[in-house]
Protein backbone atom coordinates (compact mmCIF):
# COMPACT_ATOMS: atom_id res chain seq x y z
CA UNK A 1 0.00 0.00 0.00
CA UNK A 2 1.26 3.34 -0.85
CA UNK A 3 1.17 6.46 1.77
CA UNK A 4 -1.54 7.98 -0.23
CA UNK A 5 -3.39 4.96 -0.39
CA UNK A 6 -3.13 4.52 3.66
CA UNK A 7 -4.23 8.56 3.70
CA UNK A 8 -7.33 7.83 1.88
CA UNK A 9 -8.64 5.11 3.66
CA UNK A 10 -7.95 7.29 6.72
CA UNK A 11 -10.00 9.93 5.72
CA UNK A 12 -12.90 7.35 4.56
CA UNK A 13 -12.50 5.72 8.00
CA UNK A 14 -12.90 9.34 9.72
CA UNK A 15 -15.32 10.25 7.47
CA UNK A 16 -17.19 7.10 8.78
CA UNK A 17 -16.89 7.10 12.44
CA UNK A 18 -18.33 11.06 12.15
CA UNK A 19 -21.09 9.72 10.48
CA UNK A 20 -21.88 7.12 13.03
CA UNK A 21 -21.30 9.43 15.67
CA UNK A 22 -23.60 12.11 14.43
CA UNK A 23 -26.37 9.27 13.31
CA UNK A 24 -26.27 7.99 17.21
CA UNK A 25 -26.51 11.52 18.52
CA UNK A 26 -29.43 12.35 16.51
CA UNK A 27 -31.06 9.13 17.67
CA UNK A 28 -30.69 9.78 21.17
CA UNK A 29 -32.25 13.08 20.70
CA UNK A 30 -35.08 11.60 19.08
CA UNK A 31 -35.36 8.92 21.42
CA UNK A 32 -35.14 11.67 24.16
CA UNK A 33 -37.68 14.07 23.04
CA UNK A 34 -39.84 10.82 22.38
CA UNK A 35 -39.36 10.15 26.56
CA UNK A 36 -39.83 13.09 27.87
CA UNK A 37 -43.53 12.77 25.80
CA UNK A 38 -43.88 10.11 27.68
CA UNK A 39 -43.12 11.51 31.06
CA UNK A 40 -46.41 13.92 29.16
CA UNK A 41 -48.28 10.89 28.90
CA UNK A 42 -48.33 10.11 32.14
CA UNK A 43 -49.78 12.93 33.66
CA UNK A 44 -51.99 13.14 30.65
CA UNK A 45 -53.32 10.21 31.92
CA UNK A 46 -53.60 11.24 35.64
CA UNK A 47 -55.54 13.88 33.96
CA UNK A 48 -57.78 12.21 32.24
CA UNK A 49 -58.90 10.51 34.78
CA UNK A 50 -59.75 13.35 37.17
CA UNK A 51 -61.95 14.81 34.77
CA UNK A 52 -64.90 12.82 34.47
CA UNK A 53 -64.79 12.70 38.48
CA UNK A 54 -64.98 16.42 38.49
CA UNK A 55 -67.29 16.45 36.15
CA UNK A 56 -69.68 14.68 37.55
CA UNK A 57 -68.75 16.88 40.96
CA UNK A 58 -69.70 19.69 38.72
CA UNK A 59 -73.06 18.57 37.51
CA UNK A 60 -74.68 18.57 40.47
CA UNK A 61 -74.26 21.63 41.24
CA UNK A 62 -74.29 23.06 38.12
CA UNK A 63 -76.93 21.29 35.80
CA UNK A 64 -77.34 24.29 33.31
CA UNK A 65 -73.97 24.53 32.37
CA UNK A 66 -74.22 21.06 30.59
CA UNK A 67 -72.88 22.57 27.37
CA UNK A 68 -69.54 23.88 28.80
CA UNK A 69 -69.42 20.19 30.45
CA UNK A 70 -70.02 18.37 27.39
CA UNK A 71 -67.26 20.09 25.44
CA UNK A 72 -64.99 19.25 27.98
CA UNK A 73 -65.47 15.77 27.61
CA UNK A 74 -66.00 15.62 24.29
CA UNK A 75 -62.15 17.42 24.41
CA UNK A 76 -61.01 14.70 26.92
CA UNK A 77 -62.11 11.93 24.84
CA UNK A 78 -60.63 13.22 21.82
CA UNK A 79 -57.24 13.91 23.79
CA UNK A 80 -57.41 10.35 24.89
CA UNK A 81 -57.29 8.81 21.39
CA UNK A 82 -54.97 11.24 19.85
CA UNK A 83 -52.35 8.42 18.46
CA UNK A 84 -49.19 11.18 17.70
CA UNK A 85 -47.09 13.57 18.98
CA UNK A 86 -48.54 16.00 17.27
CA UNK A 87 -52.20 14.88 17.33
CA UNK A 88 -51.69 15.03 21.01
CA UNK A 89 -50.36 18.68 21.20
CA UNK A 90 -53.34 19.56 18.81
CA UNK A 91 -55.74 17.88 21.64
CA UNK A 92 -54.15 19.33 24.59
CA UNK A 93 -54.39 22.43 23.45
CA UNK A 94 -57.64 22.53 23.20
CA UNK A 95 -58.40 20.57 26.12
CA UNK A 96 -56.69 23.19 27.66
CA UNK A 97 -58.91 25.68 26.64
CA UNK A 98 -62.17 24.23 27.64
CA UNK A 99 -60.91 23.72 31.02
CA UNK A 100 -59.84 26.93 31.79
CA UNK A 101 -63.17 27.62 30.26
CA UNK A 102 -64.79 25.12 32.56
CA UNK A 103 -62.72 27.12 35.92
CA UNK A 104 -64.66 30.46 34.63
CA UNK A 105 -67.92 28.67 35.29
CA UNK A 106 -67.09 27.35 38.62
CA UNK A 107 -67.03 30.45 39.85
CA UNK A 108 -70.55 31.41 39.73
CA UNK A 109 -70.87 28.26 42.27
CA UNK A 110 -69.84 29.43 45.73
CA UNK A 111 -71.48 25.88 47.34
CA UNK A 112 -69.32 23.81 44.99
CA UNK A 113 -66.52 25.69 45.91
CA UNK A 114 -67.33 25.09 49.26
CA UNK A 115 -67.87 21.10 48.77
CA UNK A 116 -65.09 19.09 50.50
CA UNK A 117 -64.48 16.56 47.35
CA UNK A 118 -64.37 19.66 45.22
CA UNK A 119 -61.84 21.24 46.82
CA UNK A 120 -60.08 17.68 46.69
CA UNK A 121 -60.76 16.75 42.43
CA UNK A 122 -59.84 21.02 42.08
CA UNK A 123 -56.81 20.14 44.35
CA UNK A 124 -55.81 17.23 42.49
CA UNK A 125 -56.31 18.92 38.94
CA UNK A 126 -54.42 21.87 40.19
CA UNK A 127 -51.16 19.58 40.84
CA UNK A 128 -51.52 17.70 37.92
CA UNK A 129 -51.70 20.68 36.00
CA UNK A 130 -48.35 22.26 37.70
CA UNK A 131 -47.02 18.82 36.61
CA UNK A 132 -47.98 18.89 33.12
CA UNK A 133 -46.22 22.22 33.14
CA UNK A 134 -42.89 21.11 34.22
CA UNK A 135 -42.71 17.77 31.82
CA UNK A 136 -43.98 20.12 28.97
CA UNK A 137 -40.46 22.24 29.70
CA UNK A 138 -38.43 19.18 29.60
CA UNK A 139 -40.18 17.97 26.54
CA UNK A 140 -39.83 20.83 24.56
CA UNK A 141 -35.95 21.53 25.74
CA UNK A 142 -35.43 17.41 24.23
CA UNK A 143 -37.10 19.09 21.06
CA UNK A 144 -35.02 22.26 20.83
CA UNK A 145 -32.04 19.77 21.18
CA UNK A 146 -33.10 17.34 18.34
CA UNK A 147 -34.17 20.73 16.24
CA UNK A 148 -30.85 22.27 17.14
CA UNK A 149 -29.13 19.28 15.91
CA UNK A 150 -31.63 18.58 12.64
CA UNK A 151 -30.94 22.21 11.42
CA UNK A 152 -26.72 22.87 12.21
CA UNK A 153 -23.72 22.35 10.36
CA UNK A 154 -22.41 19.24 9.93
CA UNK A 155 -25.09 17.27 12.16
CA UNK A 156 -28.01 18.91 9.43
CA UNK A 157 -26.37 16.77 6.47
CA UNK A 158 -26.70 13.37 8.66
CA UNK A 159 -30.20 14.63 9.39
CA UNK A 160 -31.27 15.14 5.77
CA UNK A 161 -29.65 11.97 4.98
CA UNK A 162 -31.51 9.81 7.27
CA UNK A 163 -34.70 11.39 7.12
CA UNK A 164 -34.48 13.56 10.86
CA UNK A 165 -37.15 16.07 10.55
CA UNK A 166 -37.48 19.42 12.54
CA UNK A 167 -39.96 18.48 15.58
CA UNK A 168 -42.65 20.78 16.81
CA UNK A 169 -42.93 22.20 20.25
CA UNK A 170 -45.41 22.01 22.76
CA UNK A 171 -46.49 25.36 23.01
CA UNK A 172 -50.28 27.27 23.07
CA UNK A 173 -49.84 27.68 19.28
CA UNK A 174 -52.42 30.10 18.08
CA UNK A 175 -54.48 29.49 21.59
CA UNK A 176 -51.74 31.76 23.16
CA UNK A 177 -54.35 35.23 23.00
CA UNK A 178 -57.40 33.17 24.52
CA UNK A 179 -54.75 31.89 27.39
CA UNK A 180 -53.70 35.40 28.31
CA UNK A 181 -56.95 36.97 28.09
CA UNK A 182 -57.85 37.36 32.07
CA UNK A 183 -61.06 35.46 32.17
CA UNK A 184 -64.38 37.17 32.45
CA UNK A 185 -66.84 35.81 35.27
CA UNK A 186 -70.56 36.19 34.45
CA UNK A 187 -73.60 36.01 36.82
CA UNK A 188 -76.41 36.13 34.61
Amino acid sequence: MTTTTIIVLVIIGLLVIFLIAFYNRLVQLRNNRENAFADIDVQLKQRYDLIPQLVETVKGYAKHERETLDRVVALRNQAVAATTIDGKIAAENQLSSALAGLKVTLEAYPDLKANQNFLQLQEEMSDIENKLAAVRRFFNSATKELNNAVQTFPSNIIAGMFNFKKAEMFDLAGDRAAHEKTPTVNFN
